[in-house]
């Protein structure tokens, strides 16, 4: 059989060193994949003059699946957000961002698996309607929610719990403030949830729900909520598990996928084989789900697991001394 093609954006700062930290272990595990590198931020600005050079979206468009680093768009000079335009450009409408506990971190919380769904491509992320008046003293921009997309996530939400066995769902909004964009999404996805009784569903409003996380995490299983509440709420969750360095993020269309470290590019630290890889080892773990190859995940997850609950070479971040080179040396020797 011919080898999987991947799309590979190592991006920007730190980006590079932990993309090659993944790419190892997909090798080690024996994924048998090929790769094509593209670059994007900061660093195809400086090679191409571009944020998002056109060869990239060739690619993306070309093998359906890429694997990206943290990207920097730079902030407060017009430029559009790089990471809203890829998801705009491939309709990539669901943004998934699990978390779970690993023994062996620095989280205050223990036994947390949560998943929050997250539409991506509407609400006040859509770009639509900025402008600041004439004398700098108005901002406006708009949201916009339509009964498709709200129908489309809240879908995609009910289908991956009923996939993975969940047993309850939550629906996040502001209907009580926000009547028309969020009360036509909770409305929308009030529909879709009567079409899966085995499933529970619950209704909380996103300011209770910030409230509940942070008291009572253990109680939540899937969230489904629009893009800005999604945004805020996922990176709550990830504290819950030690931070960002141990989220990944999965942007998953109807025939293209983009999985990606959701931290920054973080480069006060790039070059300096500090970085934790373990977000974007997470994220190529949700390529390889994705890709129906649930065997090399878990052999990788297992591997990553092992070597965080021992504090084998782990980075500063995880309690450890180590940096990236050494950490990555942990989790190949564990999958050899």
């Amino acid at each position: 059989m011919p080898k999987r093609t991947i799309t590979v954006i190592p991006g920007d700062g730190i980006g590079p060193s932990i993309i090659d930290s993944a790419l190892k272990i997909l090798d080690k595990a024996g994924c048998g994949f090929e790769y094509e590198f593209a670059d994007a931020g900061l660093t195809a600005l400086e090679k191409h003059g571009e944020l998002l050079p056109q060869r990239t979206l060739d690619l993306i468009e070309k093998n359906r699946i890429a694997l990206k680093g943290p990207l920097t768009t730079p902030v407060g000079e017009g430029f559009t957000s790089i990471n809203v335009s890829l998801r705009k450009t491939f309709s990539l409408y669901a943004n998934v961002r699990p978390v779970n506990s690993f023994k062996g971190t620095q989280a205050r919380y223990k036994n947390i698996d949560i998943i929050t769904v997250r539409e991506n491509t509407e609400g006040m992320y859509s770009g639509l309607g900025q402008k600041v008046s004439d004398d700098g003293q108005t901002a406006e921009a708009t949201s916009i929610i339509t009964r498709q997309g709200a129908e489309q996530i809240t879908t995609f939400a009910y289908e991956l719990a009923r996939k993975e066995n969940r047993k309850k769902i939550t629906i996040v909004h502001k209907a009580n403030i926000m009547k028309s964009t969020s009360g036509l999404f909770l409305k929308v996805a009030r529909e879709v949830s009567q079409r899966y009784p085995d499933i529970t569903t619950e209704e909380m409003i996103v300011d209770a729900t910030c409230m509940k996380l942070v008291m009572n995490p253990e109680n939540f299983d899937v969230i489904v909520t629009t893009n800005l509440f999604g945004d805020i709420l996922s990176d709550l969750c990830a504290g819950l598990v030690g931070g960002l360095g141990m989220a990944p993020g999965a942007n998953i269309g109807r025939d293209a996928a983009i999985f990606e470290a959701v931290h920054g590019s973080a480069p006060d630290i790039a070059g300096k084989n500090l970085a934790n890889p373990t977000s974007v080892i997470l994220a190529s773990i949700q390529m390889l789900e994705y890709l129906g190859m649930s065997d090399k995940a878990e052999m990788i997850r297992n591997a990553v697991s092992a070597v965080i609950e021992e504090g084998d070479r782990t980075t500063r971040d995880l309690g450890g001394t180590h940096g990236t080179t050494d950490f990555t040396q942990a989790v190949l020797e564990r999958l050899g």
